[in-house]
């Protein structure tokens, strides 16, 4: 399975700042606002948002395998850096932005060739005014997790 080609680019930061985080991921959703270009390229798939929760929809590309024939951990930290940093933005208020300060990975299975697609699912754990924290899950089709994470997130005047 695999999702429709999405219109990806950067909104005018005049344009992004006047939107809240929920209100960008929502356009995302419903078309009217592009993707961010790392999203579009990796096929990921936004398929539900609300504060403080996002979940994605994605399948790992041959070109992201290492040379045991696995995907290589970068694709997860890479999927899971975008659900739990969008779980922050979702509870971003307008005229502010968020960008990963630091995050931990652990992988938990190998992801193999052909695999997906898989759920990135991003979870806020606090959310103040200068950091938020998330978590997130990349599960398979079965609910296994495949790798679990944590972040934290700079929230900033742009």
């Amino acid at each position: 399975m695999s999702a429709a080609p999405r219109r990806t680019g950067l909104l005018p930061p005049e344009e992004l700042q006047a939107m809240s985080g929920l209100d960008f991921l929502r356009g995302c959703i419903a078309g009217t606002v592009p993707y961010p270009p790392v999203a579009g390229h990796l096929g990921m798939e936004l398929l539900d948002a609300e504060e403080g929760a996002v979940r994605w929809r994605v399948s790992p590309p041959e070109w992201f395998l290492n040379p045991a024939g696995v995907v290589h951990g970068g694709f997860a930290m890479t999927v899971l850096d975008t659900a739990m940093a969008c779980a922050v933005d979702s509870a971003r208020p307008a005229g502010r932005a968020s960008t990963t300060l630091e995050a931990k990975i652990n992988l938990t299975r190998a992801i193999r060739p052909g695999a997906g697609p898989l759920a990135a699912e991003g979870r806020l754990v606090t959310i103040g005014q200068r950091t938020g924290t998330a978590e997130g899950r990349l599960l398979d089709a079965a609910g296994r997790t495949l790798a679990f994470a944590t972040t934290t997130c700079l929230i900033f005047d742009p």
